[in-house]
C-alpha cells in the first residue's frame, strides 16, 4: 500500500483508507444496508494486514457502533494505525441533530475515545458543519484546548461543496479538510484543490465510488431496504449515476481491473489527495480495493 503525507499534518497513511460508515449497520437507518459485525470486524482487520493504516468514521455511524468495532479491532495494533472520527451530529438525546457548542464537543469526544479504547483521536473532524462556523477561526477553539491537551492531535472538517472547502483553507486553523470528490463529483477541481494544495492542506476524499455506485453493479431499477441512504435517492440521479457507474466497469474491464479499482485510480490520480476513504464491510469489498 502506497502512502502519502497528509498535509502540514505529517502523518504517513495510506493511500486508501478504511471508512467506517457502513460498519456502523442500519439499526437507526441512514446508513448501507445490513451488517455482519463478526464479518466487519474481519474486514477491518484484512484492511490492516494489506497496508492500510488510516482508518475513518464517525460517532453518529450507528451510534458509536462503528468507533465501538474499529476500537475493539484495533485495540491490539493502535500504536501502528491513525484513527480519525467525527463529531457534530448529536444523537444522544433523542432525533440526531448538529450541536458544535464547546460543552457538546467535549462530551462526545470522551465519549468517542472510550468506544474506540484509546487515550487520544489522531485526527478528530467537525461534521459537516455549516459554512459560517468553519470561517469562524473561534469555532476551532474548543479543539485547539483538547489538542493542548492531547486528547486529539490534530483537527480538520468534514465538508460536501467546495466553497465550504475553500472557507476552511482560508480559515486557516483546520489542518484537513475531507470533501467529496468522485468520477460523477468533480466540482472540487476547479478551486479547491489546487487552494488547499497551495496551503498544505490534508486532502481526504470522500466517497470515491459514489456511495457504491461506481463499482458497476447496480442500474435504474436497482432497490435498496428501508434505511439504506440510496433508498432515498430520486430516481432520476440513481439512474444517472448508475449508468455512469456501468461505463467504468465497461473501461475497467478493458485494463484488466474492476470498476472499483480504476474509479479510485481516477481520485488517486490527483496528486492534492492524499487518502481516499472507500466504504468497506467484507474482506471481499477489502481485497478488492486495497489490492
Amino acid at each position: 500500500m502506497n502512502r502519502r503525507t497528509l498535509g502540514r499534518t505529517g502523518l504517513s497513511v495510506s493511500e486508501i483508507g478504511f471508512g467506517g460508515w457502513a460498519v456502523g449497520g442500519n439499526a437507526f437507518g441512514n446508513s448501507y444496508g445490513a451488517t455482519d459485525d463478526a464479518e466487519s470486524t474481519r474486514a477491518i482487520r484484512r484492511a490492516f494486514e494489506l497496508g492500510c493504516n488510516f482508518f475513518d468514521t464517525a460517532d453518529v455511524y450507528g451510534h458509536g457502533h462503528s468507533e465501538t468495532l474499529f476500537g475493539a479491532a484495533l485495540h491490539d495494533v493502535r500504536d501502528q494505525v491513525f484513527i480519525a472520527t467525527k463529531v457534530g451530529g448529536n444523537f444522544y438525546h433523542g432525533d440526531v441533530h448538529m450541536d458544535f457548542t464547546p460543552a457538546y464537543l467535549r462530551f462526545a469526544v470522551e465519549c468517542s475515545l472510550e468506544r474506540l479504547r484509546t487515550d487520544h483521536i489522531d485526527l478528530l473532524q467537525l461534521h459537516n458543519p455549516p459554512i459560517d462556523l468553519i470561517s469562524t477561526m473561534g469555532a476551532f477553539e474548543p479543539l485547539e484546548e483538547m489538542k493542548r491537551e492531547g486528547l486529539i492531535r490534530f483537527y480538520g472538517v468534514s465538508v460536501h461543496p467546495p466553497e465550504e472547502g475553500v472557507a476552511a483553507v482560508q480559515a486557516t486553523m483546520p489542518d484537513t479538510v475531507q470533501i467529496v470528490y468522485n468520477l460523477a463529483r468533480r466540482e472540487a477541481e476547479d478551486t479547491f484543490l489546487p487552494t488547499a494544495q497551495a496551503a498544505n492542506m490534508g486532502v481526504i476524499a470522500r466517497e470515491p465510488l459514489a456511495n457504491g455506485f461506481l463499482a458497476g453493479r447496480y442500474n435504474a431499477d436497482s432497490t435498496w431496504d428501508r434505511g439504506d441512504i440510496r433508498s432515498r435517492m430520486p430516481r432520476r440521479y440513481v439512474a444517472q449515476v448508475s449508468a455512469l457507474g456501468q461505463r467504468v466497469r465497461e473501461l475497467a474491464e478493458q485494463s484488466g481491473m474492476t470498476a472499483a479499482q480504476l474509479a479510485l485510480k481516477f481520485v488517486l490520480d490527483r496528486p492534492e489527495i492524499a487518502c481516499a476513504i472507500v466504504g468497506m464491510k467484507t474482506v471481499q469489498q477489502v481485497e478488492e480495493n486495497l489490492n
